[in-house]
């Protein structure tokens, strides 16, 4: 007797809106199933498993283990639950860049605007006040940082140069018996203002380190959060604008949704806005503190040590470098600099 052909049952499950098997065709699957299995394996053998749509694997069966000797089958049937699919990271990060590039549309879109005089923005006119002058005075540290610099490479030639100069009076002293004396005068005034240089060579240094310090360290941390603060305004007007134009349209199904959506939008970014603008201020307070007693102590020190130099107070110049607490380092060390601060 010829072997029924099996029927493709998996193909005509009717599955419910809820994953579940229809009751009235379980009966009929179980028995067409059974139908096509292999003699000696039952159906209670047998593991249904179901895949997602998106897998090439549909109606999947695993044998399970057969039972022992003299042991009786248990008889396990249920309906075939679909399982839900799985969100696609690949429609999340779509989503971001959707919400990205409108944030960003619209944030142009008040830039050009104010640009153009059309649109209107939050101006806190004490704050920005503060933000000029803390930009105008960057510029300004920023000059005297490249002066002091100058003065420190040429001042740096010159101590090379004395040194120099030094040693070739000293060697003619020794070798010259009826100008010993004269050179040995030249060879020591020059070895002094070699060393003088040297000890005014670091305390400029240090001055120079202390004000880079200021201006690119702490005055730049301060001017990134400002940077933050501006972009959070022009967010906070580019919501509020957008709001107010909903608000002058139409009140119906259509907008009302929309027009709650921007509320919620325009309360995120004020909040936002408030904020940096607060850290802003804080920041500002901060920094005028601290400027204000690192410039004094380092104009002093600048000062002091000029004045002793070229006095030719040598006592005084090294005083003034032991009240700032800088050590030199002696010629010809590993570090490209003289100056140590403990």
């Amino acid at each position: 007797m010829a072997q029924e052909s099996p029927k493709n049952s998996a193909a005509e499950i009717p599955v419910t809106s809820n994953g579940q098997l229809e009751d009235s065709h379980e009966h009929s699957f179980n028995r067409d199933l059974k139908r096509s299995l292999p003699a000696g394996l039952g159906l209670s053998e047998t593991k249904i498993t179901s895949h997602g749509f998106d897998s090439t694997k549909e109606g999947v069966v695993e044998k399970g283990p057969f039972p022992g000797k003299g042991g009786r089958a248990q008889q396990k049937s249920g309906p075939v639950v679909l399982a839900d699919e799985v969100k696609n990271p690949a429609m999340e990060k779509l989503e971001l860049v959707r919400k990205w590039s409108l944030n960003t549309y619209k944030c142009t879109r008040q830039i050009i605007s104010e640009k153009l005089g059309r649109g209107s923005r939050t101006v806190d006119l004490e704050l920005e006040a503060q933000i000029d002058i803390l930009r105008d005075n960057k510029k300004k540290y920023e000059n005297i940082l490249r002066l002091a610099q100058t003065l420190s490479t040429q001042l740096f030639q010159m101590v090379h140069t004395q040194r120099q100069l030094g040693d070739a009076f000293a060697d003619l002293s020794l070798k010259s018996l009826e100008l010993h004396e004269e050179f040995g005068y030249n060879a020591d005034t020059q070895k002094l203002l070699a060393k003088n240089g040297e000890t005014l060579l670091g305390a400029i240094n240090f001055f120079i380190a202390s004000v880079n310090t200021l201006v690119n360290k702490t005055i730049e941390d301060t001017l990134l959060t400002v940077k933050q603060y501006e972009s959070a305004r022009i967010e906070y007007d580019a919501y509020r604008t957008d709001l107010e134009e909903l608000n002058l349209g139409p009140r119906d199904a259509n907008t009302l949704p929309k027009i709650e959506q921007s509320q919620q939008m325009f309360q995120v970014h004020k909040e936002k806005y408030d904020k940096m603008r607060n850290d802003v201020s804080i920041k500002l307070k901060f920094l005028e503190e601290n400027k204000v007693k690192v410039l004094h102590n380092q104009l002093v020190l600048f000062h002091n040590a000029i004045a002793a130099y070229f006095a030719g107070n040598q006592k005084q110049l090294e005083q003034t470098l032991k009240q700032f607490h800088i050590k030199l380092k002696t010629p010809g060390a590993d570090a490209p600099s003289w100056l140590e601060e403990q």
